[in-house]
């Protein structure tokens, strides 16, 4: 259940709890009939679920943040009982949910690759044997005896994925927190996952990184508000996924200012895509340059304000980010030094032609008031298509490989 205050309760002390609930048993207390009428909401987090993983599956499980993705996985990892209904996991099951998951912050990294091993089913002599191979897993030999209280997110992961892909679960389960890793690990990591695959053990995994869910995974389901949106082949419930997250827009207006991204601030007004000569547009040549404009609201005078954005091909992968505050024309101590007057703003940025290859993206805006505070962050705004006009690949019916495709330069000449 989810409870929601009353209007004109904005602020509810201990004495107006203890106060209502005083109240709530004598009226219990003089008619047993009596029935609260709290403004709560049900909500469930997973319903209808009715899903079958066979044994050696990989299986990706997507959906927006809020989705029961990882309701699903504690679930089947038997750390939350559901309410209703019942799962039945057959075999030893391995779950990464959660940096840390069973470690003791004040023992060091060798007590507690014992004391995780052993929660997860490992004999002592099973852990001493994977011992070495754990450690080299992770790359924490450096620190084995630092109390993992001290170590960082990215060493907390490293050695709680080594434990639990080194027991030989029948079943894996990960959740987003690979996302902790840097690069190197995260490649790691897959390797490792897809080589548990191949031993016939059986994987899920829950990730926003669509391209690591099409690496690994064979199959995939699609959660939304709780239930089974969709079930089948991985490409098939990504590419659907995405499909109803486009934007499908190249000029996308906030007709509301009150209802605008941001607060009473900054607002964001409007964003779009032109061409070089102004023109909406929403493919794009591959030789040609394109514009991104964002217009917002500066709602309080002396505002230091910047704008972003952030461009995602079609598998979510993240091509690049920038702001006005890496622009050449902009120096950011000029721009901090020159706060701005009320009114409505417009940031403009371009992105050169034969840069990014043929394809779809996505833009993704923020705006803030300064380096460490962001206003507002929304996703999808706008949508763009690369069209290759020029490629002899496209001329052969051939896709170029890469995200991007920049024009290099190239020599050739004898040496002889």
């Amino acid at each position: 259940m989810i409870g929601h205050q009353s209007e004109g309760r904005q602020y509810v002390a201990l004495r107006d709890v203890i106060s209502d609930k005083a109240k709530e048993m004598w009226s219990r207390i003089r008619n047993p009939q009596y029935h609260t009428h709290q403004n709560v909401e049900e909500f469930w987090a997973l319903k209808n679920i009715n899903l079958e993983i066979k044994e050696g599956e990989r299986l990706g499980i997507i959906g927006r943040n809020g989705a029961g993705k990882t309701t699903l996985l504690k679930v089947l990892s038997r750390i939350t009982e559901p309410n209703a209904g019942r799962a039945v996991v057959r075999g030893r099951v391995a779950s990464l949910l959660e940096v840390g998951t069973g470690f003791h912050p004040e023992l060091t990294g060798r007590e507690n690759i014992f004391l995780n091993g052993s929660i997860l089913g490992m004999s002592r002599q099973e852990i001493k044997r994977k011992f070495d191979e754990i450690i080299a897993f992770a790359e924490v030999e450096n620190f084995l005896d630092t109390p993992v209280k001290r170590y960082s997110s990215g060493m907390y992961v490293r050695l709680a994925f080594a434990v639990a892909a080194h027991i030989e679960p029948e079943v894996l389960v990960v959740d987003e927190v690979l996302a902790v890793g840097d690069a190197e690990f995260q490649k790691k990591a897959m390797g490792k996952m897809e080589s548990v695959s191949k031993q016939g053990r059986t994987i899920l995994f829950v990730s926003h990184n669509m391209s690591s869910i099409s690496t690994l995974c064979d199959r995939a389901i699609l959660l939304e508000n709780g239930s089974i949106k969709e079930d089948g082949d991985a490409s098939e419930v990504i590419k659907h996924y995405l499909d109803t997250r486009s934007s499908n827009n190249s000029n996308f207006v906030w007709q509301d200012l009150d209802k605008a991204p941001g607060n009473d601030i900054m607002r964001l007004h409007s964003a779009r895509i032109v061409s070089s000569s102004g023109k909406i547009i929403s493919n794009i040549d591959i030789k040609d340059d394109l514009k991104i404009e964002i217009n917002y609201w500066n709602l309080k005078d002396g505002t230091k304000m910047w704008v972003g954005v952030h461009v995602f091909n079609t598998m979510d992968v993240h091509v690049f980010g920038s702001s006005n505050l890496h622009s050449n024309s902009i120096i950011p101590d000029e721009l901090w030094n020159s706060p701005q007057p009320k009114g409505l703003y417009r940031t403009e940025c371009t992105i050169p032609g034969r840069l990014l290859n043929e394809g779809v993206y996505f833009i993704n805006i923020a705006i803030g008031n300064n380096v460490l505070n962001v206003i507002a962050h929304e996703e999808r705004v706008l949508e763009f298509n690369i069209v290759d006009t020029i490629s002899q690949f496209q001329k052969a019916g051939k896709a170029h490989g890469g995200i991007i495709r920049p024009q290099l330069g190239w020599k050739t000449e004898a040496i002889n």
